[in-house]
Order: structure tokens, then C-alpha cells, then sequence
């Protein structure tokens, strides 16, 4: 261990690992550079915003057998959110690096001399790279889920090399279950290679991690500065999660409002657009599984079918020791959706497997953002576009979303609406909601049917019309047993879209 002082303010510090090259000091922010026996201030490093992460510098932990220490951290940030990069010094003198990205963690370690090979050809140029590019490596096809460019917004503590705000990464992540690789371009070409896993903080049995009261009272503030909360466009008050979910848009303006920098800023204003009526709102609260959970923000999105466009809504809630959830809004029902840390297999074109069972592909759609409101850990518009392709039936789906910069797995499962409504007791509207679907189901058609009832039974009634019109018209007789027809077909569809909650043409 090698201890200096710092030349900008005095402080002293310490280097745990012998492959650091630079520190950034707790006291005064000081970027330090290591030379043999002294070292140089080469300026200042911006602070990191302190977001939910459990995660601090001295937290440690173990993997694959070995002890960790963490020493270091950057924060990055792309067009449309930020991540940390823990850096690790392991108890045999090497290092590695912990990913922390929404509640995702992604361990690996520098791999030298890897044999890998694209087509023969070597390691891709990140400009060949887009979402899905297959890597091969260890025997094993890796898939590309993430390809992006970063700047380093923030660091603290001891790193491997020289960094300062500003500094540009080119990253590409691939998986291959909850395999996991990085390709580094940070220094240009060839790029450095990582390899390793997804884990879980469980997993690593780590140890002097934050505690839930100090990351609610750290969480929406930078060191010594504490983030806006009023709309900087129409000054409305804005609800957020700060470090968790930084991206708002105003439910007054429908501003876009960035709040990863100290002084929020506006990103793009939206036109005017009339507020959508949920069932739930952003700031609702609700216990599921027994933990309680807070809505953050909510999408309206369409699939524009040429036929018969649909939309949903989709709700992300937030609980400070599981991180995100997803809850889905149909006119068919409600889904509970969370993000895979590992990934399905794909065995073919057409077939799925995950945790032992097989999924068969079946709608392949794109999805469009019409509304948005509330937080988000993404930088989120209206026009967002992400293809979809989905994997096994309603009760429980896989799907694979696909956007320019990566692909994301998520499992849904249905929830009944009875369900949704205990969870959110305070939600009136819920409860009476869920009534109607048993009723509806007693008459024996399900309520997500009626549209096709509903086009089955104007095909019918055109028919009859055609058929028994002339009749009516040149007999003169025939009226009462058209119109008794016509009755008698559109009254069970009435009948139970009333029951249903369906609504009529």
C-alpha cells in the first residue's frame, strides 16, 4: 500500500491496488496522478451523484472463492441515462470491475490474450457493432445487448488509469444467459476485453453496503448539493427519484426535465396534449408481495396494427431493496413484468427456452411511446420506438425489445384484476374494475373476445340486411322478424359488454 498526501489539500490517502494509476481525494476532489514516489494534481473530478445504489467505496465481498475490496468508482453517462463502474481490488492483488446499472450487476474481470474470433477476422470495430451481433468466445456465442458511446460524469476513489470529466468510452456488453462480456474502446483498437457474470449483492455476500435510511437521505443529492424540484420551464412542483429515476417529464408542461446535472435542466419541450386518465397515477403507493412499492412514471404506448391498433399503459414502480418492477395495463387484463438478468436461450428461429421450459415465438410488433409522465431511469419521449417479439402464451410471456442502442428480456405474468386492486386498496377505481371481468366470464365470453364479437356481429347483420331487405321492402311484411333477428344478435354482445366493462361501438 502506497500513501501519500494530497498536494491540493493536504488530506491523506492511500493506493490498496498496484495497478492504479490515479485517486481522486474524498476531501477536495482532487484528481491525483501516481509518479514513483510522489504524486500530481492534474486537476479536479466532478462529484458523482449519489443515487440508490448500496454500493460504496471499502464495501466488500467475495467471487469465485476470492475477497474484494472496492477502491474505486466512475459514473457514465450516454444520451439517455448513467451507470457506476465499482472498481475491485481482489485479495491475490488482481482487480475487476462491478457494473451497477439500474439495480443490475455485472462482475468481470480483464481477460489477456483472448482467443477471439468473429468470422475469423478478430475482434469487431465498434462501428460494425449493433444490437444482436453475435461474438464468439469460449466456445460460446455471445449476443451484443448493449452498444453505446459514454462520458465519464464523476469518479471517487483509486482507478486503473487516467480519467477525468469528460473522458469518452465506447462500450459494446454481450450475454450469453448470465454470461457476460464487455469489449472496452476506451482506448481505441483493439478494444480491452472483460468477461464474467450477472450477480446479485446477495450473491456476493457483500458486506458494509449502505443502509436503506442513509441511501433515502443521500439519494437526491450531490455531494453538498442538493438536486432542483420545481419544473425549470412552468415551475410546477416535480416528484422524482433522484439517482434511481433523473429523467421527469412535467405532467404540467410535459416538459422534459434532465435531473443528473445540479441545476435541472430542460431537455425539450412537448406540445401541448391532454392528460391521459390511468388507473394509477405517478406517487401512488401500493404493497406487492408484501413490500411497498411507489409508481415513478407511466407510458401510454401503441402497436399501430393497420387492422386494430391497441394501446396499453405501462406503469414502473420502484421498492427501495428490489429496485424496478414493471406493471402492464390491457383492456384484457393486467401483466407483472420484470426485467431478465439472464438471458433465454434461443434454440431456433421460432423456439425459446428459460428456466427449463420452452417458448414458442409469436407476435413480432413495434411499439411507439404516445405519452409519458412521471420519472424514468431513461431518458423517455413521446415517438420512442422498440420492436417487440414475443415468446409463449399471455399467462406467462418472454419478450425480447429491441432499440437502436440494445436489447432488453423481460418476463410478464398475468395478473387478475382482483389482484391489482388489493394491492392498491386506495385506488377506488381499481376495485370496482375488477368486478366486472367474473360477470362477464359467467356468461361464458371473455371481454378481451368482444372486439371480435363485436366485427363478427356487423358482418352477420350486413348479411341478414342484404339478404331480407328486398323481402321486407317489396312484401311488405318481413320488418318485425328483421328487426327481431337483428335484436336477438346484438343483445348477448350488449348484454355482457355492459357486464364486462367493454366498451361498445
Amino acid at each position: 500500500m502506497q500513501t501519500f498526501h494530497c498536494p491540493s489539500c493536504g488530506a491523506e490517502g492511500a493506493f490498496r491496488s498496484s495497478a492504479a494509476v490515479m485517486a481522486v481525494c474524498e476531501y477536495c476532489h482532487s484528481t491525483l496522478l501516481k509518479e514513483a514516489d510522489a504524486v500530481k494534481d492534474i486537476g479536479k473530478m466532478s462529484a458523482v451523484l449519489e443515487d440508490y445504489t448500496p454500493l460504496r467505496l471499502h464495501a466488500s465481498g467475495r467471487w469465485q472463492g476470492q475477497g474484494f475490496i472496492v477502491v474505486g468508482r466512475l459514473q457514465l453517462r450516454y444520451d439517455a441515462g448513467l451507470w457506476n463502474e465499482w472498481y475491485l481490488l481482489f485479495d491475490d492483488g488482481s482487480d475487476g470491475w462491478l457494473a451497477d446499472a439500474s439495480g443490475q450487476y455485472m462482475l468481470t474481470r480483464r481477460v489477456a490474450d483472448a482467443p477471439v474470433r468473429q468470422g475469423g477476422e478478430g475482434l469487431p470495430r465498434f462501428e460494425a457493432l449493433a444490437p444482436g451481433a453475435s461474438l464468439f468466445f469460449d466456445k460460446r456465442n455471445y449476443l451484443a445487448g448493449d452498444v453505446r458511446s459514454a462520458r465519464c460524469t464523476g469518479g471517487e476513489g483509486e482507478l486503473p488509469f487516467a480519467v477525468g470529466a469528460g473522458w469518452q468510452a465506447q462500450v459494446a456488453d454481450f450475454r450469453e444467459e448470465g454470461r457476460f462480456l464487455t469489449l472496452d474502446y476506451a482506448d481505441g483498437y483493439p478494444p480491452a476485453l472483460y468477461a464474467g457474470e450477472l450477480v446479485k449483492l446477495e450473491q456476493l455476500a457483500c458486506q458494509l453496503l449502505r443502509p436503506a435510511d442513509e441511501i433515502g437521505q443521500t439519494a437526491d443529492r450531490y455531494r453538498g448539493k442538493a438536486v432542483p424540484l420545481a419544473c425549470p420551464q412552468c415551475g410546477s412542483p416535480i416528484q422524482y427519484r433522484a439517482g434511481m429515476a433523473n429523467f421527469v417529464i412535467c405532467a404540467q408542461c410535459h416538459s422534459e426535465v434532465d435531473c443528473t446535472t445540479s441545476t435541472a435542466i430542460v431537455l425539450e419541450k412537448h406540445g401541448e396534449i391532454e392528460a391521459l386518465k390511468t388507473s394509477l397515477s405517478p406517487g401512488d403507493s401500493g404493497r406487492i408481495d408484501g413490500r411497498a412499492y411507489t409508481v415513478l412514471g407511466l407510458l401510454q404506448c401503441t402497436d399501430h396494427d393497420e387492422e386494430e391498433a391497441s394501446t396499453w399503459v405501462e406503469y414502473l414502480l420502484f421498492n427501495e431493496e428490489r429496485g424496478l418492477l414493471w406493471l402492464v395495463e390491457q383492456s384484457d387484463g393486467w401483466d407483472r413484468v420484470e426485467v431478465l438478468d439472464t438471458w433465454p436461450r434461443l434454440v431456433s428461429g421460432t423456439t425459446a427456452t428459460y428456466q427449463g421450459g420452452n417458448f414458442q415465438r409469436g407476435s413480432d410488433y413495434e411499439s411507439e411511446v404516445l405519452y409519458a409522465a412521471g420519472t424514468f431511469n431513461w431518458r423517455v419521449q413521446a415517438g420512442d420506438r422498440t420492436r417487440l417479439t414475443e415468446f409463449g402464451p399471455r399467462q406467462r410471456r418472454l419478450t425480447r425489445e429491441t432499440s437502436a442502442t440494445e436489447i432488453v428480456w423481460t418476463l410478464s405474468v398475468a395478473v387478475a384484476r382482483r389482484q391489482v386492486a388489493q394491492w392498491f386498496p386506495d385506488k377506488p377505481g381499481l376495485a370496482s374494475a375488477a368486478a366486472t371481468p367474473a360477470a362477464a366470464k359467467a356468461v361464458g365470453v371473455a371481454v378481451g373476445d368482444m372486439a371480435f364479437c363485436r366485427k363478427a356481429a356487423k358482418v352477420y347483420a350486413l348479411v341478414l340486411l342484404v339478404l331480407n331487405l328486398p323481402i321486407a321492402l317489396f312484401s311488405g311484411s318481413g320488418w318485425f322478424t328483421l328487426a327481431f333477428a337483428l335484436l336477438l344478435l346484438w343483445a348477448p354482445i350488449w348484454v355482457v359488454g355492459r357486464l364486462g366493462g367493454a366498451e361498445g361501438d
